[in-house]
C-alpha cells in the first residue's frame, strides 16, 4: 500500500510577488547611499594620490622649479617681501608689475597667512595670463587678483586703503605710482621699490622724495646675492 506523501504548502503567488517587491524597494533605497559611498571612497583615493597644492612643501618645490626670467624678483628678494608682509600683518596689498608671478606667489603666501588680499597689476595680457595660471596651480588664485592694464590708470580706480605696496615696473614712473596710491596708504604702510641701485638715475625723483619727505622713513637694503642691486623700504609715518 502506497501512502500519500504530505502535500507541500501552497504559497499564494500574490505573497511571493509582494516579498519580491519589498526586497526591490529596500535595494532601491540603498542604491543611492551605496553609490554615494563608492563615490566618496573614489574621491578620497584620488585626493590621496594628488599633491596638496596649498602645502608649503608643494609650493616650495613649485617655486624651485619656477621658469624664472630676468624680469622676475629674485628668490632672496621674494622671501624678503613675504617676511615683510607677514611681520607687518598686512591685509591689503598692491604690486605694480606682476611679470609671470614669482613675487606674487611669495607675497600671496604671506597674505594668505595674514588673512589678507593682494592686487597685482600687469600691463601685458599674455604675461598676466601666465601669472594667473601659476597662482592657480599653487592655490593662491583666491588670495591674489591679477589686474591687466596700465598701472597709472588702474591704481586710481582701486577701492579701499592699503598697508603694503611693491613696485617693480617702469623705473621712471616709480614716483607717479606712489603718488597715485599715496592718499590710500594707511599710516604704518610699507612701500617697497625694486632695482633702486642699478636704476637710481631713472628713479632719482622717487628716491629723493621717499628719503626727504616727512611722510616716510626709508632705508635701502640688499636682500639677495643673486644680483648687485637693492630695494628701498619705506615706512609711512602718518
Amino acid at each position: 500500500m502506497v501512502q500519500d506523501l504530505p502535500k507541500r504548502p501552497r504559497v499564494a503567488y500574490s505573497r511571493i510577488t509582494s516579498v519580491r517587491r519589498d526586497k526591490e524597494a529596500v535595494m532601491s533605497r540603498r542604491t543611492p547611499a551605496l553609490l554615494m559611498a563608492m563615490l566618496v571612497s573614489f574621491l578620497a583615493t584620488l585626493a590621496a594620490q594628488q599633491p596638496e597644492i596649498t602645502s608649503m612643501s608643494f609650493r616650495r618645490e613649485y617655486l624651485e622649479k619656477f621658469p624664472w626670467t630676468l624680469s622676475n624678483t629674485t628668490a632672496g628678494d621674494a622671501m624678503m617681501l613675504r617676511i615683510l608682509v607677514e611681520s607687518r600683518g598686512a591685509k591689503n596689498g598692491v604690486e605694480v608689475g606682476t611679470n609671470t608671478g614669482y613675487g606674487a606667489i611669495n607675497m600671496g603666501i604671506g597674505f594668505e597667512r595674514t588673512g589678507g588680499q593682494l592686487t597685482t597689476i600687469e600691463i601685458d595680457p599674455r604675461t598676466a595670463a601666465t601669472a594667473r595660471s601659476h597662482l592657480a596651480k599653487v592655490g593662491l588664485d583666491k588670495v591674489v587678483t591679477v589686474v591687466e592694464g596700465d598701472a597709472l590708470k588702474v591704481l586710481p580706480t582701486l577701492p579701499g586703503t592699503f598697508d603694503f605696496v611693491f613696485i617693480d615696473a617702469s623705473k621712471p614712473d616709480y614716483l607717479k605710482y606712489l603718488k597715485a596710491l599715496e592718499a590710500k596708504l594707511k599710516p604704518g604702510a610699507v612701500i617697497v621699490a625694486d632695482n633702486v641701485i642699478d636704476y637710481a638715475r631713472q628713479m632719482g625723483d622717487f628716491l629723493e622724495y621717499v628719503q626727504s619727505s616727512p611722510l616716510y622713513d626709508t632705508q635701502i637694503i640688499r636682500a639677495s646675492m643673486q644680483k648687485n642691486d637693492g630695494m628701498s623700504v619705506s615706512y609711512k609715518i602718518r
